[in-house]
């Protein structure tokens, strides 16, 4: 049966099937160690107490009906409190929306301020900007990126594409490296916007900043998140931020997302978020209202989330660097903040035990998948080619001990590889 053109050409998730794969294994009764998904596992890292308990009374105190469009107030001036104290950011509740999750809110921008045929520029590798993309029939120009500087864009590397487009789409901390923008590196490329909306007249559409921060309370050590309005306010107007609780606290499931910029972008995504009904759910967001407010128990949560997701990530990063000194052809770069560690495994051209080639990364994971009891998303379900040996590795859904013991079964593997 004929169906419409952006149907039948749209990409599906390349993450979606490994995990094909590794449920096809799970059913046979093999134990995989899943480190696809950018997941948390809620019985390894449920969501805080007093956000549980606060969705079951909002529930139960009849909060079921639809929300405002863009959100319930009280949670909207909680986010507005929340960005004021964690990053220092001046929003008020009628610059913020509320979505089911920050996916939404990403389409939504995109929808409000690019074209059919407009320039979108981000890096490779980066998460599904290539997609959103093809669902707008706009023209995506992936960046590709180096590990020499953790896989972040820098302004020399965008600048040639910036001329006439209408968003750049950037992230910090990055899905799907786990690495960050350095304040140097992010300057610039501020800089970089600020000239060119320069150029363009009053009349024209001025380049837009979209700014994905979902992960900055999820940083490690001495890293530090930056965002661009902080480093210079006069790009207020242009960039558009998302946010929200999936992430920091282990919400994925409960879908309460926020983005916030100029009030006339905003109110565009509202309309647009509400023609699609990707709404918060009300409870969800009466309970999340009064959960972020409460500075002594996000403290609480935040800094044990962080330290046990940052004990998993050293774990990993650690295992590789250990296999690396062991002469196994294997790199991986020191967490720096999200829940994923990006590493390499340079084996394409190697053969298997049973004669098979290894092509490219994706037959390097579908290897470890089957001879290590391991699964990793090669870099290019994010834009790079097939011959970048680098990967995703996200620990949210294993525990310690599954990474611990994955390790010894990794070096197995690639020791039978000739």
């Amino acid at each position: 049966m004929k169906v419409s053109a952006l149907a039948e050409n749209l990409r599906g998730s390349e993450i979606i099937k490994i995990a094909g794969e590794i449920n096809e294994l799970k059913r046979q009764g093999q134990n995989i160690a899943n480190l696809t998904i950018g997941d948390y596992d809620s019985n390894i890292y449920p969501i805080p107490d007093e956000l549980k308990q606060g969705i079951v009374n909002a529930y139960a105190d009849n909060q079921t009906n639809y929300p405002p469009a863009d959100g319930v107030l009280q949670l909207r001036e909680s986010v507005s409190l929340f960005l004021k104290k964690r990053l220092g950011l001046t929003y008020t509740a009628n610059e913020i929306l509320i979505s089911g999750g920050s996916r939404p809110l990403i389409y939504s921008a995109y929808l409000a301020v690019v074209d059919e045929g407009d320039k979108v520029v981000f890096p490779a590798p980066s998460w599904n900007n290539n997609h959103y993309c093809d669902l707008l029939k706009a023209k995506g120009i992936m960046v590709q990126t180096t590990a020499e500087n953790n896989f972040m864009p820098t302004a020399d590397e965008l600048r040639p594409h910036i001329k006439g487009a209408a968003l750049l789409a950037l992230c910090s901390p990055l899905n799907p490296t786990g690495t960050m923008f350095n304040k140097k590196d992010l300057e610039e490329i501020c800089d970089m916007v600020i000239a060119e909306n320069k150029t363009r007249t009053a009349g024209e559409k001025p380049l837009y900043f979209l700014y994905d921060q979902i992960y900055s309370q999820l940083t490690f050590g001495d890293n530090q998140h930056f965002d661009p309005v902080t480093l210079r306010p006069e790009l207020r107007d242009y960039v558009i931020f998302i946010d929200g609780a999936s992430k920091c606290f282990a919400a994925t499931g409960v879908r309460v997302g926020w983005g916030f910029g100029p009030a006339g972008i905003i109110n565009n995504m509202k309309a647009i978020v509400g023609h699609m009904g990707a709404w918060a759910p009300k409870a969800e967001q009466v309970a999340m209202a009064q959960y972020i407010i409460d500075d002594a128990k996000v403290d609480i949560y935040l800094n044990a989330l962080k330290s046990r997701i940052q004990s998993s990530l050293d774990a990993l990063h650690q295992g590789f660097q250990q296999l690396k000194a062991d002469g196994f052809s294997v790199d991986s770069i020191a967490p720096m903040g999200a829940i994923y560690l990006t590493i390499k495994i340079e084996y394409a051209g190697k053969t298997t035990p049973e004669g098979n080639t290894l092509k490219d990364s994706v037959d390097i994971n579908f290897y470890l998948i089957k001879e290590a009891g391991i699964a990793f998303v090669p870099f290019s379900a994010f834009g790079t080619g097939d011959n970048v040996n680098w990967f995703r590795a996200s620990v949210g859904a294993c525990t310690l001990q599954d990474i611990e013991h994955a390790i010894p079964r990794i070096k197995a593997a690639l020791a039978k590889l000739v």
